[in-house]
Parts: C-alpha cells; sequence; structure tokens
C-alpha cells in the first residue's frame, strides 16, 4: 500500500513537473506581450496595466492579414489532400492483396527517415522549372508529399486494427471495396482522422524552411515565416515581438483545443493498438 502511494505521488510529481515546464514559458509570453511597448522584459514580470495596443503594432507592422490568409489556404488544403490520400492508400495497403505492396509500404516508412533538409534545395530547383515557386500549389504539393509517409502508416496501422469479421460480413452483402470503406470503416474511424488532421495541420502551419525557401514573395508567405522577418527587424521591442509571436500561435491552439477530446482520443487507440 504504501509502495503505490509513493508512485502515485511520484506520477503525480513528474506530471505537475511537466505541466510546468511547458505552461511556465506560455505565460510568461503572454505577460510580455502585456508590457508597455518596448519595455523591458524580465521573468514572469505581472504588468501594472494591460496594454494589448502591442497586438495592434504587431498586426499592422508584420501585415498578419495577408500572412494568416495564406497559412490558413495552405494549412487547410494540405490537411484535406493529405488525409484523404493516406485513408485511401492506408485502406488499400491494410486489406487489399497489392502486387508488391509490402515493398511500397516500405518505401513509404522510408520517406519517414527522410530530412525536408536535404531535400528542399533540389526541391526548389524542380519546382522552378514547372513554374511552382512563388505559388501557393507548389508549397501544397511538397508538404501532401512530406506528410504522406506518416499519415499512409498511420491510417494503414488503424484499418488493420479493426475486426477483419466487419470487411468479410461486407463482403458476404455483396459489399464493393469503395461501400466497404465508406459505409463500414471510415464511419469508425473519426478519432484516428481527427488526430491525423491535427497533427498534418500542426506541421503544416508551423512549417518555416520549405515557406522561406519555395516563396520568396513576401505578399505570399505563411505567418511563421512572417514572424521570423519580422522578429529579424524588430529585436529590441520585447513586448510587441510577444504579441506577434501569440498571433501566429493563436490558429494552433484553436485547432487543438476544438478537437483535443478526438484527437486524445485517437492517439490513445494508435498506443493500444500498438
Amino acid at each position: 500500500m504504501k509502495s503505490s502511494r509513493l508512485e502515485s505521488a511520484a506520477s503525480y510529481l513528474v506530471l505537475v513537473v511537466g505541466a510546468l515546464s511547458t505552461l511556465l514559458p506560455f505565460v510568461s509570453i503572454v505577460l510580455a506581450s502585456l508590457q508597455p511597448s518596448n519595455a523591458l522584459v524580465s521573468g514572469l514580470h505581472v504588468p501594472h496595466s494591460l496594454n494589448f495596443d502591442n497586438f495592434r503594432q504587431a498586426w499592422t507592422a508584420a501585415t498578419f492579414g495577408a500572412l494568416l490568409k495564406s497559412s490558413v489556404v495552405i494549412s487547410v488544403t494540405v490537411v484535406l489532400l493529405s488525409v484523404a490520400m493516406a485513408t485511401l492508400a492506408g485502406y488499400a495497403l491494410a486489406t487489399m492483396r497489392i502486387p508488391a505492396g509490402g515493398l511500397l509500404f516500405g518505401m513509404f516508412l522510408v520517406g519517414l527517415t527522410l530530412p525536408v533538409e536535404l531535400i528542399v534545395i533540389p526541391l526548389y530547383f524542380d519546382l522552378r522549372s514547372f513554374h511552382l515557386t512563388d505559388n501557393y500549389l507548389g508549397v501544397i504539393l511538397v508538404e501532401c508529399a512530406l506528410f504522406m509517409p506518416f499519415g499512409v502508416f498511420w491510417m494503414r496501422n488503424h484499418f488493420q486494427s479493426m475486426p477483419r469479421e466487419l470487411i468479410e460480413a461486407a463482403e458476404m452483402d455483396s459489399a464493393s471495396p469503395r461501400a466497404i470503406l465508406f459505409r463500414v470503416l471510415l464511419p469508425l474511424a473519426g478519432p484516428s482522422l481527427s488526430s491525423l488532421a491535427v497533427l498534418i495541420f500542426l506541421w503544416s502551419w508551423n512549417q518555416l524552411l520549405l515557406v522561406l525557401i519555395l516563396m520568396q514573395d513576401p505578399s505570399k508567405r505563411t505567418a511563421p515565416a512572417g514572424l521570423g522577418f519580422f522578429v529579424n527587424q524588430n529585436t529590441s521591442n520585447i513586448p510587441v515581438l510577444c504579441a506577434a509571436t501569440l498571433i501566429v500561435m493563436l490558429p494552433v491552439l484553436v485547432v487543438y483545443l476544438v478537437f483535443q477530446r478526438k484527437f486524445i482520443s485517437g492517439m490513445l487507440q494508435g498506443g493500444i493498438r500498438g
């Protein structure tokens, strides 16, 4: 009994330390963003009065309206295309007899180990030859290809974990593969699809290197890329920099809070099945 209490106390202590290590930097950024403009910021200093004008300055100076629009267009399109293609590929690899299916899946796994830094320069020259630089389509296609290996791995694992009896019963009722996917399996795949969509949205939204290389037009850059240039131009005004950082972080926080239940459910299901 005593050892179990000590284990519980140790577990809670680890969780508390982990939560504090995550929340304290965020709280410090929030407090710093509310300080007077150009104020010297140190630690978790609480401002005497809340100064929301830093957000207005950051929004205007960095033209976050156009930057956020680019981020939304790219991220939402990448999520829709990546989840759709990963679902179809994962379903095929998990339930159908495909010639060289194992080899094809192995190639997807190899894609998980490919660092984007290794391919970004050749990608730039290839896309430039097709007039796809400074173009949303070029970034969207590259990000979809970048996230597909994990998406296929995730959805294949999900479909393989489904009871085989469901598919066999549908086949006995003369259901086509398309009907099995859309009428039998997809209605049960909500948590896995939500988790994958949230992860891809987060990765796409935070993608920096690809956008910096492929998007030379400042008006088409995404919010994280624009934030990088804004930081270089305003290194001394810490409160405004913190306000700009929060503006870029806000959409990711909203998406996570909206889908957190399904996201956690999908992650737990993936952990149990793995």
